[in-house]
């Protein structure tokens, strides 16, 4: 019998607390696990209020402004020297800096939200794992009197409006060795994922037409709404030619339409999604004649905008290592399929332009409820989301302080980085 999707994924029924198999083992520096474990654990009680008050003021990309106000206030008062509206408007950047410094770990933190439903994709997760991931790597440091740098940076916008490209493009990463952060999603009980995202490549089209009265004389018109009905229907016929792991969707949407008037304009937006870069550029070369032969089909005119691409993430093997290592012999499984192998980030970009890692972690969800539905919302205030936001957050700490502290580690890291750049 084959063993359905369903049949893995963690439910809010199924009882977390029952430990996982795991390796036997060593583990690098296991003092410094030590203190990361016990400062991540000495904060939970905060982190779920943080998370919680993140989750109950949910706001959309460029405008977390509470949100901002809430993470800059708390790593304030944890020690650390916080810049507000760093280079962005709601962007911040928290750092903490020991003895001469030394290897610099980049850790980001995100925050915004989606219309209609809310923390629906876990933002509110993700921004405390970051949180956590920082004030273990400064406990640590502190503790263990540890040469080094964390810096974490609050990105916004990650839900279509490229937050942490513009950050790149103004600097906030240049001093970090490596960075890394977390996303959470459906998946198996106990794991952590390594899987990759898609590429998106995203599109804006316009078409306009004539206005012409819808009944007494519609011969005179030029209808831009059937272009772009048109055009999604050419689409839907395209999705049948092409691979299963590519991804073509898009809205309508149109202004001062009325029954009785022939649109003389309509807009999609669309994105094109694919395993790579690459790919997606492959399949942009035929989803572009589906919008140009709908305006020549109804004798409207089109243009077709292209955004922002978003580059898949690549996952340096040698920081992924590390963290499967760890994971494995302290916390749980590494899995290569979950995570948001099925969506996109801004942090894909990140990964192409230096050593990064982003695994997903996983938490219990009902049937369809994963991201971005509001199941998914309610899914990701859970106690159990929040414990498993922890666990991930030890492990990453773990890699993090590795960065730090170890120079052929770091070496490691980035001829990884080269080399896997050098093949893209």
């Amino acid at each position: 019998m084959t063993i359905g999707q369903a049949d893995v994924l963690w439910r809010p029924e199924d009882d977390y607390k029952v430990k996982p198999t795991l390796e036997e083992g060593d583990i690098y520096r296991p003092d410094i696990l030590k203190v990361v474990e016990t400062a991540i654990d000495s904060l939970s009680g905060e982190l779920r209020e943080l998370s919680l008050d993140i989750h109950d003021h949910p706001e959309l990309r460029y405008e977390e402004r509470y949100a901002h106000d809430a993470y800059t206030s708390f790593l304030e008062k944890h020690g650390f020297e916080v810049t507000r509206h760093h280079l962005l408007e709601t962007a911040w950047v928290a750092t903490y800096t020991h003895g001469l410094g030394g290897r610099v770990l980049g850790v980001n933190s995100e925050m915004d939200a989606l219309p209609g439903i809310g923390h629906a994709c876990g933002h509110n997760l993700i921004g405390i794992a970051g949180v956590a991931v920082a004030c273990a790597a400064k406990a640590a440091m502190e503790q263990l009197n540890i040469d080094g740098k964390v810096i974490l940076l609050g990105t916004p916008a990650e839900e279509g409006g490229i937050g942490k490209v513009k950050l790149w493009e103004r600097g906030a990463y240049k001093e970090m060795d490596a960075c890394l952060m977390c996303h959470p999603g459906p998946g198996p009980l106990h794991s952590i994922s390594l899987s990759s995202c898609l590429a998106v490549i995203r599109l804006e089209i316009d078409y306009s037409g004539h206005t012409a009265h819808a009944a007494l004389s519609p011969w005179e018109g030029k209808n831009a709404l059937d272009a772009a009905v048109l055009a999604y229907t050419n689409i839907a016929l395209l999705r049948q030619q092409i691979k299963p792991t590519h991804r073509v969707h898009g809205i309508i949407q149109g202004h001062d339409w009325a029954q009785s008037i022939i649109p003389d304009n309509s807009k999609m937006y669309y994105y094109i999604r694919a395993p790579t870069t690459v790919e997606a550029e492959e399949t942009l070369k035929r989803v572009v004649p589906c919008f140009e032969a709908a305006a020549l089909a109804t004798g409207t005119k089109v243009k077709v905008n292209r955004g922002h691409t978003g580059n898949e993430l690549v996952q340096n093997k040698v920081l992924g290592d590390e963290l499967s290592d760890v994971v494995r012999k302290k916390y749980g499984v590494i899995d290569y399929e979950y995570g948001i192998s099925g969506a996109s980030t801004d942090f894909g970009n990140i990964s192409y332009l230096m050593p990064g890692l982003h695994p997903g972690f996983s938490i219990p969800t009902v049937p369809g409820g994963g991201n971005h539905t509001p199941a998914f919302t309610d899914s990701a205030r859970s106690q159990a989301a929040h414990d498993a936001c922890l666990t991930v957050s030890k492990a990453l700490a773990h890699v993090g302080m590795r960065v730090i502290t170890d120079g052929r580690f770091l070496q490691q890291v980035k001829d990884a980085f080269e080399e896997r750049k050098n093949r893209m």
